[in-house]
């Protein structure tokens, strides 16, 4: 009786363990809302030097924490945005360098994933969006470098992550978008 009370006793505490290690594990991992209430308690305009840089990578880290569904809410709702704009051009081009890959590849991912239709309604739509909004100017605030950076990581993404069927879907938005960035200048 003794030993039989010894084990369940043993596998208690194993599942005890293993359960504060997931239940920490699922704390510790980025959302939209623990990156959005960090970026509320960490405000930059305030900051300088060591602290402000330190904020930047936290958000960074955060950021590439993030799963897809996640970083297009951001998105969405204008977090990343606002913060990306509050950052000084060399911070801008720092923070897409630890950020771009991670985001692009996580698209890529997502989109040689998709079937083939969905893929094709997608690249629909922002072929329409893309046309409506050629010769439009970046935002203000993003500067030609940033957009060039933006545009080159994503296309060296798309050419080594795509898929075959994915790069012929997608051509015709390529396309539309190097007609926009030829009709900035």
């Amino acid at each position: 009786m003794k030993f039989w009370r010894n084990v369940l006793l043993a596998l208690v505490l194993v599942w005890a363990v293993a359960g504060s290690i997931i239940y920490g594990v699922r704390q510790a991992r980025p959302t939209a809302q623990s990156l959005t209430v960090y970026l509320g308690q960490h405000p930059l305009a305030m900051e300088t030097g060591a602290k402000r840089a330190k904020i930047i990578t936290r958000v960074g880290d955060m950021l590439n924490g993030l799963n897809l569904e996640d970083r297009q809410a951001l998105q969405g709702d204008g977090v990343t945005r606002d913060f990306f704009m509050s950052l000084t051009t060399a911070e801008q081009a720092a923070f897409l360098d630890a950020t771009l890959p991670a985001g692009f590849k996580q698209i890529m991912e997502a989109f040689n994933k998709m079937e083939p239709e969905k893929r094709k309604e997608f690249v629909n739509r922002a072929l329409a969006e893309a046309k409506k909004r050629q010769g439009e100017a970046p935002p203000a605030g993003l500067n030609e470098q940033l957009v060039q950076k933006m545009v080159n990581q994503g296309l060296n993404t798309f050419y080594a992550e795509a898929s075959a069927n994915a790069k012929l879907d997608l051509a015709p938005l390529i396309e539309q978008m190097q007609r926009n960035l030829q009709s900035l200048r």
